[in-house]
């Protein structure tokens, strides 16, 4: 019961989402005791970018824990940086890019949990 409630960082295996973000999972409620949101970890490579999507009925937070990027949330860019915080509103278009010299780190916080199926990417929408 223990590792419903509890997840070690070493034992989680990360993949590639659907933006183009390598993700580890910390809690979710396809695996953990969370039920009403999920927690990850993303990185974005030096001078690799996110896919431009949305997601239709989840609400994210970003918190940046390495690194600096521009942040593309609906018409807005703008930097981000160690510390800073994001809310993205279900529907927003946003994206990522690192524009620093180090691996951009940010934790992801869903409410509901990730899901690939409320994830829509906007690619051809790229300016």
């Amino acid at each position: 019961m223990k590792q419903k409630y509890l997840s070690r960082y070493q034992d989680i295996e990360p993949f590639i989402t659907k933006d183009g973000s390598v993700i580890r999972e910390l809690m979710h409620p396809g695996r953990h005791a969370a039920k009403q949101q999920s927690l990850a970890e993303a990185r974005v490579a030096v001078g690799a970018k996110t896919v431009l999507h949305r997601h239709h009925h989840t609400e994210e937070l970003y918190y940046v824990t390495a690194g600096r990027g521009l942040m593309t949330l609906g018409d807005q860019r703008f930097e981000v940086k160690v510390g800073d915080s994001i809310c993205i509103a279900p529907g927003t278009p946003h994206c990522i890019e690192n524009t620093g010299s180090e691996e951009l780190a940010l934790l992801c916080c869903c409410s509901p949990g990730y899901s690939h199926e409320d994830t829509e990417l906007l690619a051809s929408q790229l300016a």
